[in-house]
């Protein structure tokens, strides 16, 4: 990064972009500035995070804004801004109303942080991190989606639940767009490097497949007010640590597609090799012949939004 501490901007205050900002902060990732169009709001969240430092022992400064000029300079920006979905929405539904609050957003982005590496997490996800590549017109490995590793975490919790074990014992990937048709990894799912089709039954597991799917509405559902923002807030945290640290991490993210597992010239979720540079590379895995179709449909869903987006 161009600083000792880089500059870390997140997009939106609401539940998931506050407690991005929290996570960033306590693990000292860089300083932090906090952007809404809500007067105070982002100034008095930044307040109450930077109150807990001396408690929590980190160091990072938190700040709050109302005035974009303030994304200036930040090595990455975070995306969270726009609506969340209510009970018995898809996150389809959200298309039109967050396009708009997503593209001013990414105006700002280009105007005042060209260098930046942007985060979208802001729903429908893989359609949005196609408007801000567009909005931004930058190089798209400097545009990524959140939700692969969100979607993933949430299947390694399912699996982790049913065999009652650690929950870092277990690896485990979902690829696709971050909606109904992901698709969960089952073949390289593994407990401490044994295959989870050795440990579940193939009736259980396609549940967890189906659970995970749904694992986003399932929690709007029972919030009933809202949706998810802890393990959100975790996914982008691990994203940008392995970009501020250069980590190299593989994981899942919605990246541009320039023939990788027959796909072109979209973003869906891919395993990426995130680093200083963004995304690195994407890895190709082997997929199953059913695995690698349901891969391709969830891409061909995404272009479809796109679409709609365009007319």
């Amino acid at each position: 990064m161009a600083r000792m501490r880089a500059k870390i901007t997140v997009a939106g205050v609401g539940f998931v972009g506050a407690t991005v900002a929290l996570r960033i902060a306590e693990k000292s990732l860089g300083n932090v500035v906090l952007h809404d169009i809500a007067p105070g709001m982002p100034q008095g969240k930044a307040l109450d995070i930077m109150e807990s430092a001396c408690l929590e022992g980190f160091d990072s400064q938190v700040t709050g804004t109302n005035d974009p000029a303030d994304y200036r300079d930040s090595d990455i920006v975070v995306i969270t801004s726009g609506v969340a979905r209510k009970p018995g929405m898809s996150r389809d539904d959200l298309l039109k109303t967050n396009a708009s609050v997503v593209g001013e957003v990414a105006a700002n982005v280009r105007k005042y942080a060209p260098k930046a590496i942007v985060i979208v997490v802001s729903n429908p996800l893989d359609a949005m991190t196609g408007l801000v590549a567009e909005k931004t017109g930058f190089p798209k490995k400097r545009v990524m989606g959140m939700g692969g590793v969100l979607d993933s975490a949430r299947f390694r919790c399912f699996l982790a639940m049913e065999l009652g074990i650690l929950h870092q014992d277990v690896q485990a990937m979902v690829l696709g767009g971050h909606g109904d048709d992901m698709v969960p990894l089952v073949r390289y799912s593994t407990v401490s490097g044994i295959a989870v089709e050795e440990l579940i039954s193939k009736e259980r597991l396609d549940a967890i497949v189906e659970r995970t799917r749904n694992g986003g509405a399932e929690i709007v559902g029972l919030l009933k007010t809202g949706s998810a923002y802890y393990a959100p807030s975790s996914a982008v945290t691990q994203m940008v640590q392995s970009i501020v640290c250069d980590e190299k991490r593989i994981l899942p993210c919605a990246a541009w597609c320039t023939g990788q597992y027959g796909i072109r010239d979209v973003f869906v979720g891919v395993p990426c090799k995130l680093g200083r540079e963004g995304v690195e590379q994407i890895i190709e895995l082997e997929l199953a012949p059913d695995d690698l179709k349901k891969l391709q449909a969830s891409a061909r869903h995404v272009r479809e939004s796109m679409e709609k987006l365009a007319g």
